[in-house]
């Protein structure tokens, strides 16, 4: 068995050459551009959320506390009219990329984490490169791109969308197997 203490470079390395990697996604390849599409009366919906003032949080409309009340004659009416939506009000101001950018760095750095765990109980010392790369990669697509599914599944996440973030969590569990098969204990 591999300890986990011998992973600490492929950890570290890994979850940087992920953010590097993402970076290069974002910022040079810029795919995700199109994921957003701004509303015909922005300024209005500003304006009507703005009214509310609601607290930062995830909202759905129309709300319904219990599925008994999806039946309801006013909520199928609701249902009916739209918009049907999901909507996250984050605090207002500018928008933290400091904070942001490291939490992403500590998110990935965590998976790897578990992923070098996984791996030091699945895979033994002496491997060689292939057989490291395909568990981790493995375990990479599933930590960084198959939990993307599900926001299309349940949020109404535009599926073209999801499927971009399916293929960078590929390259992300790609660039992580290609470091731990690389550096892999002998």
């Amino acid at each position: 068995m591999v300890s986990l203490g011998s992973l600490w470079l492929p950890v570290l390395l890994s979850a940087i050459l992920v953010f590097i990697a993402s970076a290069i996604i974002h910022m040079v390849l810029k795919y995700h551009n199109t994921d957003y599409t701004r509303l015909p009366n922005e300024d209005a919906v500003r304006a009507a959320i703005r009214a509310g003032n609601p607290a930062p949080a995830q909202y759905i409309m129309p709300y319904c506390s219990e599925m008994k009340q999806m039946e309801t004659p006013e909520m199928q009416q609701k249902y009916a009219e739209g918009p049907v939506a999901v909507l996250n009000l984050m605090p207002s101001g500018r928008p933290n990329m400091g904070k942001s950018l490291t939490q992403w760095f500590v998110f990935s750095l965590v998976i790897s984490l578990f992923i070098g765990y996984i791996a030091a109980h699945a895979v033994p010392a002496g491997t060689a490169y292939l057989p490291v790369f395909r568990v981790v990669g493995a375990i990479g697509f599933l930590a960084y791109g198959a939990t993307q599914v599900q926001q299309s599944i349940w949020w109404g996440k535009p599926w073209r969308n999801t499927w971009k973030d399916v293929f960078d969590g590929l390259v992300y569990g790609l660039v992580t197997a290609g470091t731990f098969g690389w550096l892999w204990p002998r």
